[in-house]
């Protein structure tokens, strides 16, 4: 039987495993090197989050923050997003610093970073302002989501303002879009509606990666934190009323995304896409329909919320719909947003010692390849397994999950 004992010992195997920053840059050539997403500041993350236990992880904090400052610049720039570079650097900056035993050295780093990142929403803010203004139908995917967008950026945002930092434009820039991006409407097509996906067609995304759980989930933290732009709440219980009509009745999950089509005629029809995972699926929405049930005060939210939960770890983790040990796509993601024993057992069963970094990435079911990063690799499979373990942290933090809007 898996314990919390056996989460904290993988998790500190993988994290010795990622100690020389040299070797995460060798495995992730090119621009994500310095990113949350696949490189150094997702594992920077990973060291802070341990730091409370051991001097070597704080230093190794810094070594692969000072490396990853060093790919992050104009050559390496991927754009805004907390998970790409250099968002990603000052993301993993901003909540990481909390963790280490003297947060204060790097205080200037952390107002810088919370300052750009400032910077980046009221940007990105008044992308979809102008938008919205020439007539253009939905939002762009890559301005209000969680990898790329205002979502994301918020969330960090929020975090940043709750320590004192000077990020208070931002927030409430993504705090506006996102609220007035909710209450658009387009006939049957909602505010978020995306034309421009790069892998599906168009649709309304639910998930909270890319969907509408996303921005439900910012909203309603914010709220309870004190943060409102007029028509938060509103807009809070209008995303959380679209995803209890599209939810499946019967499985009390929901499809990855609903179709024009369905959106007109208002009958859902079986979509293919995951529904088991942190992006898409349960894991994430139940997480944001909770929120959203504490900010306004409606518990028949946090009922269903529940019900979709408990329907999810019903059913065997050998019967979910993912893939290898990650926090994206894996069962890791599923145990940080359910704190559920079967999905810890998953991630510690997928631990593979002769692995480089002790969990290979599924990239195709048919092969693997090394991924020492945060979204998608043994980073972040080793952080969801140090709170699963109860491994120390500082008090007062707030958790590195927020970067998965979990918190």
């Amino acid at each position: 039987m898996t314990t919390t004992a056996d989460s904290a010992k993988i998790a500190f195997a993988v994290a010795e495993r990622l100690l020389d920053p040299e070797s995460v840059a060798a495995a992730v050539p090119g621009p994500g090197t310095a990113s949350l997403a696949r490189g150094l500041a997702g594992t920077a993350l990973l060291h802070a989050r341990l730091s409370a236990t051991d001097p070597v992880f704080a230093a190794a904090a810094d070594h692969h923050w000072a490396k990853a400052a060093a790919y992050a610049g104009p050559t390496g720039y991927e754009g805004p997003g907390v998970y790409h570079n250099p968002g990603g650097l000052a993301a993993s900056l901003i909540i990481g610093t909390a963790y280490l035993p003297a947060p204060e050295s790097r205080h200037q780093a952390v107002e810088r970073a919370a300052r750009w990142m400032s910077a980046q929403a009221v940007d990105l803010a008044g992308q979809h302002q102008a938008h919205q203004a020439a007539g253009e139908i939905g939002t762009p995917r890559h301005v209000y989501d969680v990898i790329t967008g205002l979502t994301g950026i918020g969330r960090v945002l929020l975090a940043s303002v709750r320590t004192g930092h000077d990020a208070e434009p931002g927030l409430l820039a993504a705090l506006t879009s996102l609220t007035t991006m909710i209450h658009t409407r387009h006939g049957p097509l909602p505010g978020w509606w995306s034309s421009n996906t790069p892998t599906e067609a168009p649709c309304a995304a639910t998930g909270i990666a890319h969907g509408i759980a996303g921005p439900l989930m910012l909203l309603s933290q914010a709220r309870v934190a004190g943060h409102e732009v007029d028509g938060q709440a509103e807009a809070i219980r209008e995303a959380a009323a679209w995803l209890l009509r599209w939810q499946i009745s019967d499985t009390r999950d929901w499809p990855p995304y609903v179709t024009e089509t369905e959106l007109t005629t208002g009958i859902a029809a079986p979509v293919s896409g995951r529904r088991d995972a942190w992006c898409y699926g349960t894991p994430g929405i139940h997480r944001a329909l909770t929120a959203a049930a504490r900010a306004i005060g409606d518990p028949a939210l946090g009922e269903a919320a529940d019900n979709a939960r408990s329907a999810l770890i019903a059913r065997l983790a050998a019967c979910w719909d993912v893939a290898g040990p990650a926090l994206c796509h894996g069962y890791a993601g599923v145990l940080q947003a359910t704190r559920d024993d079967q999905a810890a057992a998953a991630v510690i069963a997928l631990f593979n010692n002769s692995d480089r970094f002790g969990f290979p990435r599924a990239a195709k079911p048919s092969e693997t390849s090394e991924d020492p990063g945060f979204l998608t690799g043994a980073a972040g499979a080793a952080l969801a397994l140090a709170d699963h373990g109860a491994i120390p942290a500082a008090p007062g933090a707030d958790p590195w999950e927020v970067l998965l809007l979990l918190a």
